[in-house]
């Protein structure tokens, strides 16, 4: 256990994220999504909501600044409509990374299908909420003055 860290940020997904580079992409999905299918590095944690690991994630990993929108929610099929968890997803990344990441940008399911397979990282958690699915761009960390 460390100090500050939340117990849920096991060490293989600390390696993975302390591994990923400035652009690089982490999908977090839900209990539904074809993770072991489409991911290239998977980690499982079942039984814990995509919210909570949004927010453990959120509290370690940068957002990116250099792009439109730093994290990316599933569009609901045969609608441009967000699903209702985004609502959940915009207020932990404000809460977690500010007001400037505010603004969630949408994805067609499929074309989100792709983008977590081209992800450096899945994490597929125990979410039941439909569309519990969430992709981030990772940024920087400014250099200390």
């Amino acid at each position: 256990m460390l100090k500050n860290i939340d117990p849920i940020l096991s060490p293989e997904l600390l390696a993975h994220l302390r591994a990923m580079g400035h652009g690089d992409e982490v999908a977090i999905v839900d209990a539904n999504f074809p993770a072991q299918r489409v991911a290239q590095r998977l980690v499982r944690l079942d039984g814990v909501s995509s919210t909570h690991v949004l927010t453990a994630v959120l509290s370690l990993l940068p957002l990116d600044t250099y792009v439109d929108a730093a994290a990316h929610v599933m569009q609901v099929v045969g609608s441009e409509d967000a699903p209702p968890i985004a609502n959940e997803y915009r207020d932990i990344v404000v809460k977690q990374s500010g007001s400037a990441f505010g603004q969630l940008g949408k994805i067609e399911r499929h074309a989100f299908y792709e983008r977590a397979a081209r992800s450096y990282l899945v994490i597929a958690t125990g979410e039941t909420k439909l569309y519990g699915n969430v992709i981030l761009t990772k940024g920087v960390i400014p250099p200390a003055n």
